[in-house]
């Protein structure tokens, strides 16, 4: 099962935000494509270590519901709102789609990579706690899949 998420992440899931324009609106929500693709770059790079963000979700009961429901296949939510996101998606970083892409690219890469290099590594996510490489792909693939349905890039 994790090889399937691997092979989507890392094979299928570029291909999909290409098709995606800068200013699409979602069916859900207020990020337009562009800022999708930029606040998915943060979450990679939360999932390679180069962000890192304390345990926000600190109730022992909350923390344990939410990492039952993050390892369930149960999609997130339309409209989900986490602590951690501003209630207004962020202003463009990138000049471009095709820019805010290339930037993706490598952090996703680099989460492979780090894992690779460190296959016990463990890194907190700050709303459902410390995660392995496994959780963590399996919490990519999910949020991934969020934000393709979103955008109607798959179903």
């Amino acid at each position: 099962m994790i090889d399937n998420k691997v092979h989507f992440l890392q094979q299928e899931y570029i291909p999909l935000l290409h098709k995606l324009t800068a200013d699409q609106k979602g069916l859900w929500g207020k990020m337009d494509g562009q800022q999708m693709v930029e606040h998915m770059r943060d979450v990679f790079k939360l999932a390679n270590g180069k962000i890192v963000l304390p345990l926000m979700n600190t109730d022992p009961e909350k923390l344990s519901k939410a990492r039952d429901f993050m390892m369930s296949n149960d999609p997130f939510k339309e409209n989900t709102r986490v602590p951690v996101m501003p209630e207004d998606p962020r202003a463009h970083k990138y000049t471009s789609l095709e820019e805010a892409i290339s930037q993706l690219e490598p952090e996703l890469n680099d989460v492979f990579a780090v894992y690779a290099t460190d296959p016990s590594k463990i890194l907190m996510h700050p709303m459902f706690g410390e995660l392995d490489y496994e959780q963590q792909i399996h919490y990519l693939y999910k949020h991934a899949q969020h934000h393709l349905r979103q955008f109607g890039l798959i179903h």
